[in-house]
């Protein structure tokens, strides 16, 4: 199946959220998933189904000042 993540075209092999984030090799704790303009809460991430031409953004928060 093929996705957008953070605009750019990927494929995937299907499963979960978490399943992506795996196949991504991405785990942090300081990141906020959005499924399709939907925030994917943390507890979701190895529930949530991502479905072909779903758009996935991956948004880190970074400190400074």
């Amino acid at each position: 199946m093929m996705l957008k993540v953070n605009g750019k075209d990927t494929e995937f092999g299907g499963g979960t959220v978490g399943d992506l984030l795996t196949a991504l090799k991405v785990r942090d704790k300081n990141m906020v998933v959005e499924k399709n303009r939907c925030i994917v809460h943390r507890e979701a991430y190895d529930a949530e189904p991502v479905a072909d031409g779903d758009m996935i953004e991956l948004v880190r928060f970074v400190g400074g000042g």
